[in-house]
Parts: structure tokens; C-alpha cells; sequence
């Protein structure tokens, strides 16, 4: 990111961008941009090396056995349509690279063991015999034919590169052999989050179990918010980062890996609109979700900023939608560990910061007009989150745009209070 962005102390950055702080305000009482974006490093049987790829909810079916090679309703895209339950759209990378299968006429596309499961099957042409009908097969689907006398006139295609080299001649099917996934270090995790800065998202999911990569995605977490101004949380099994950008799910899946609830979790936290809360969501995905804490341990867990799943009759549900800090001060106060609250800070971070680097940064003027221009727009962002209701009380008076230290600089300064659904009904009936 070629823009400055996050937290600030003392006018001394040395970036153009916008530097944004939330803190709590002292009482006596306790067209913005569309979510449901997400990303995940994940570990594929086939796919691209080493980038990122976009997937969306709208081709995710049509294209998923070119793109992960297998049909979208294959038991292996289980974790792939949790995330869609609720996601529109997820950034992959593929976190595993190993060798790519091979046999005497063609080279997998790509590294996976997935490739082991291509063949390649030439027969004589009817009405040529001296050409050749060259299939490329999946499993048992043709996913390519060609029609060529000689193998340097092949091409290509989704799953295979030919040798252009080979004699064709007919066999009924030639398995490609030798693929494999190859391992997964924290290395690999390291190249994941660094070719991830480079797209925007609302969450970000860590599917492994390994408390050493868990603790280099919750501070690669705190790093790109803080310092860069990337706001988006990450999803994170068992995970008492103590951060309100970590969510630390704590109810294990049966039967599958146990962190496999992260995927459901991440597409669910992206997709929640900035008006709504997972709190009380039903989950609708695939696994069966461990319920079994009593009362107090769901008090407990709660307390430990801990998400966890419960059963509502036959049902399963987000017991409430909070973080991982419970460490609250003064300046950030429980309000912080709701994660609806989270969403309107971060939802008013990147509109803001987006609005400044693409219609001011470089190219309005720093003086009154300028700034009247900015508190303008400022002003329609905050009002457009009253309109649908993601925060209340809204006073238009209560944020100025003034000159900041030098004459490139500005400060706003606004007042925020976010709405939160119902949770808890505290009642008393008399009886007369």
C-alpha cells in the first residue's frame, strides 16, 4: 500500500493519507461501500501458486472445478460453500505448492495431488485416421478434446500443458502420476498475509491450528490496522488476542478439523451488513458444531471475549457477536468488544480514508473552501450510517475540519455513537 494510514499520537507522519483514531467519549452512563468480502490462505488439492484469486458468489458453482478442480457440491468445496453461506466474495491463496503430476503427453497445470486424477486419451480421428482425438479427462469427465495430427499442435488447456515433443499414438487412458500438495510452513503463511495487503476485505480467515501461526496472523492483524489503516478483522480459533480486530471462535467442529468453523465464521462476519449482528444468527452451514458448554460456561466464555455457538431447540446459534478484548480502559471501553460496533468504527475508516485519498489527497486545496468541502462529505457519510441506522444521535455541529500543524495537514474531528441490536430484555411486571 502506497498510502500512509492507522492510528496517530502527534502530527508527525510522514505519508500523505488519512490517520484516524476511535476512542471512547466520557458519560455518566455507560453511498458507503458494500461488504461481504473476504480472504483466506488455504491448503487446495489444485489451483495457482503463490497469488492471490478471486472467487464470487455468483460464479463460485459455475467455476469451481476449473478453478479448485473439483464440482462445487464435492464433499472437498465442504469448507469453500461455508464461507459462501453468507460471503459474496473470498480472495484465496493457496497456501501449498508441491510437484505437478506428469505422464508421456501432458503436464498438470498445476501442483496437487488433484492431478493425479487427469488422464489423457488419444484415439484415431474416424474421419482422418491420420489425425488423432487427444481428451483431456477429470475423474471421469472430458474437460477437452482436440483434434491434431502431431503433438506441438496442442494447446493448452485448463488442467494440462502438452509435451510438444511426444509421439501421439492411441491409448485408452493415460493417468498422470507424481502430484502431490507439498508442505505448508509459517513461511508459507508469511507470503499469504504479504500478498494479501495488496487487495481490501472485511475479514480475514486463519484456518490453522498451529498457536505459532495463529500469532503471526493475529499481529499481522494489529500491524495492518494500526499502522497501515486497513480495517478488517481476522478470524481466529482459539485465539485470546485480547484485539478487537481478532474474533476468537472457541466452538470446535466434530468430525472434521476442529478450527473448520473459522470458514463458516469469516464469510458470516464479512457478510453482516454494518447494521447487524451475528448475535443470535442460526448457523446454516455443513458441520456439526460442538454445543455442549453449560450456563456458566457460557458466561465464562463470554467474559474471555470468547465467540462460541449454542443450541436454541434443535437449532444452532451465535451466542453473541463480540471479539477477543476484554482488557477495557477508559479510552476503549466494552463497546469495543461488540463486533457491530467494530463494523460501524471500521465501516467509517475506510469510507473516510477513501473518500481523502481519492477526491483530496494531492488534490483540494488545504484552505477554507477546501475544508468546508471536506466536513461536506465527512457529514453525508456519517448521515447516510444514521439513515440506515447504524448509529443514532447523530449532531452534524459536532465535527470540524480544522487546519492541522502544517499546511498540508487537516484534523477532523467527529462524535460517533453506534447502534447495537437487542440482547437483553430486562422487564418488571406489577401485579396489582
Amino acid at each position: 500500500m502506497a498510502l500512509g494510514g492507522g492510528l496517530w499520537t502527534s502530527q508527525n507522519k510522514v505519508l500523505p493519507g488519512a490517520y484516524i483514531n476511535f476512542v471512547s467519549a466520557d458519560r455518566t452512563g455507560l453511498n458507503l461501500s458494500e461488504r461481504g468480502v473476504c480472504a483466506i490462505p488455504m491448503i487446495l488439492d489444485w489451483g495457482k501458486d503463490g497469488e492471490v484469486f478471486k472467487v464470487n458468489s455468483e460464479n463460485v458453482r459455475k467455476e469451481s472445478f476449473d478453478v479448485f478442480g473439483y464440482d462445487y457440491s464435492d464433499e472437498k468445496m465442504k469448507p469453500i460453500r461455508e464461507v459462501f453461506r453468507r460471503a459474496n466474495t473470498l480472495y484465496v491463496y493457496r497456501l501449498n505448492s508441491g510437484e505437478k503430476a506428469t505422464n508421456d503427453f501432458a503436464t498438470a497445470l498445476y501442483s496437487g495431488t488433484r492431478g493425479n486424477e487427469i488422464k489423457i486419451v488419444i484415439t484415431a480421428n474416424v474421419d482422418e485416421p491420420s489425425k488423432f482425438d487427444v481428451y483431456t479427462l477429470v475423474d471421469t469427465k472430458t474437460v477437452d478434446t482436440q483434434t491434431v495430427k502431431e503433438a506441438k499442435e496442442l494447446v493448452a488447456n485448463d488442467f494440462v500443458t502438452f509435451k510438444t515433443d511426444a509421439t501421439l499414438k492411441e491409448t485408452a487412458a493415460t493417468p498422470l502420476a507424481g502430484g502431490t500438495n507439498g508442505d505448508v510452513t509459517g513461511d508459507s503463511h508469511l507470503k499469504a498475509l504479504k500478498a494479501l495487503e495488496t487487495v481490501a476485505f472485511n475479514t480475514l480467515g486463519c484456518t490453522s491450528a498451529e498457536d505459532d501461526v495463529k500469532k503471526l496472523y493475529a499481529e499481522h492483524t494489529k500491524r495492518m490496522r494500526d499502522e497501515v489503516g486497513a480495517k478488517f478483522q481476522t478470524v481466529i480459533y482459539k485465539s485470546p488476542a485480547d484485539y478487537i480486530g481478532v474474533i476468537d471462535p472457541t466452538s470446535k467442529v466434530i468430525g472434521a478439523d476442529e478450527q473448520n468453523i473459522v470458514y463458516w465464521l469469516t464469510g458470516a462476519e464479512a457478510g453482516c451488513n454494518v447494521n447487524e449482528t451475528l448475535t443470535n444468527t442460526k448457523y446454516d452451514g455443513e458441520y456439526m458444531i460442538d454445543t455442549s458448554l453449560d450456563q456458566d460456561e457460557l458466561k465464562t466464555a463470554i467474559k474471555n471475549g470468547e465467540l462460541v455457538f449454542h443450541k436454541v431447540g434443535d437449532e444452532i446459534h451465535v451466542l453473541t457477536d463480540i471479539n477477543s478484548y476484554v482488557s477495557f480502559t477508559k479510552e476503549m471501553n466494552e463497546d469495543f468488544s461488540i463486533n457491530q460496533v467494530v463494523r460501524v468504527l471500521d465501516q467509517i475508516g475506510n469510507d473516510i480514508a477513501s473518500l481523502f485519498n481519492t477526491s483530496y489527497l494531492g488534490k483540494m486545496q488545504n484552505d477554507k473552501s477546501g475544508r468546508v468541502s471536506l466536513w461536506n462529505d465527512v457529514v453525508t457519510i456519517f448521515g447516510k450510517l444514521q439513515d440506515i441506522r447504524a448509529i443514532e444521535n447523530f449532531d452534524s455541529g459536532a465535527v470540524t475540519v480544522d487546519a492541522g500543524e502544517d499546511k498540508r495537514s487537516v484534523i477532523v474531528n467527529a462524535t460517533c455513537q453506534p447502534t447495537c441490536a437487542m440482547e437483553k430484555l430486562y422487564m418488571t411486571v406489577t401485579v396489582e
